[in-house]
């Protein structure tokens, strides 16, 4: 945890007063994850003889802001913030310091799924929304940590509230996608060998993103693997990481029906749930739950074979 000191001599970071923001709330968690005991000063202005060895960072247009006007940006165009700059900076060295493997692919993945997003929003690149109710990104619930109007909350208090929260976030962030990457190993094994549009796991493992970024995934139409409810869970593959839509759905006709109606309509014995949505069904056991895909992909062929 970090702790806010007054006297900037004591400082092993700096950075600005005043309102919070994302890039700024994540780059003090994340130094604190990196550091330890690492103690920070909130300044509206920087000391012109400040020492070397401080980390001044979202203030004084210096290698860790993004305010000046040949600040840095990324190849795919967007632009860095304090956070990116510093995970930059020190974010592999953190990751090897965890003895992690695959640190490289972490890093990566890290950037692309959760820092990226932080240094876009902060610099005026805000995601499109079509939903008809609001969404609040993790930069919108950093701001929340801002005084209110009419209260007495205090802004430093309200600062180590929020880059508390944003070590919990991040630190789960990175647990998330240490799983997901090596989960992402054994799948592209799997996927290797598997011939046909079915992909079965006997585990369950994150196996979506594996297969919309291989090109052994690109056949794949259903994933089969054991449910945490029992029985096995098989669900359809969205065409692209950008588009949710399923290559393929189950059959109409199967479409919120459960047990017995479920088995009257397919024909297959243990079928147990298909999803209103079509998206999503369970099965007894990994012989039905084939027997369903395998059935869902005829009736799809065939469908587009002699359209109605």
């Amino acid at each position: 945890m970090i702790t806010l000191v007054k006297d900037i001599n004591e400082a092993n970071g700096i950075t600005h007063n005043g309102t919070m923001h994302a890039d700024e709330v994540f780059a003090t968690a994340f130094l604190s994850l990196y550091f330890k005991n690492f103690k920070v000063a909130r300044v509206s202005e920087v000391p012109k003889d400040i020492s070397t060895k401080t980390i001044i960072y979202d203030i004084g247009k210096g290698r860790f802001d993004h305010h000046q006007t040949d600040a840095r940006i990324r190849d795919n165009g967007i632009k860095y913030s304090s956070f990116g700059l510093l995970f930059e900076e020190y974010g592999l060295n953190y990751l090897k310091k965890l003895k992690l493997k695959n640190t490289k692919a972490i890093y990566n993945y890290l950037v692309k799924d959760f820092i990226e997003a932080i240094d876009a929003i902060d610099n005026g690149i805000f995601p499109e929304i079509k939903a008809i109710y609001k969404i609040k990104t993790v930069s919108d619930v950093i701001k929340i940590f801002n005084p209110s109007y009419g209260s007495n909350d205090k802004e430093d208090e309200q600062f180590i509230k929020a880059v508390s929260l944003a070590e919990s976030i991040l630190t789960e962030e990175l647990k998330n996608v240490i799983g997901k990457v090596e989960a992402g190993v054994k799948v592209k094994k799997i996927l290797n060998k598997t011939k046909g549009p079915i992909l079965i796991l006997d585990e369950y493992l994150p196996y979506e993103e594996t297969i919309l970024t291989s090109l052994s995934g690109k056949k794949i139409l259903f994933a089969i693997y054991p449910s945490n409810r029992g029985g096995y869970g098989i669900k359809t593959i969205p065409i692209s990481t950008t588009d949710k839509t399923s290559r393929v759905y189950f059959p109409k006709p199967w479409g919120g029906l459960t047990n017995d109606a479920l088995e009257k309509v397919t024909g297959i014995k243990g079928s147990l749930f298909c999803h209103t949505n079509r998206f999503l069904m369970t099965a007894s056991d990994l012989d039905t739950a084939k027997k369903l895909a395998e059935l869902a992909i005829n009736i799809n062929e065939k469908a587009e074979k002699f359209p109605k």
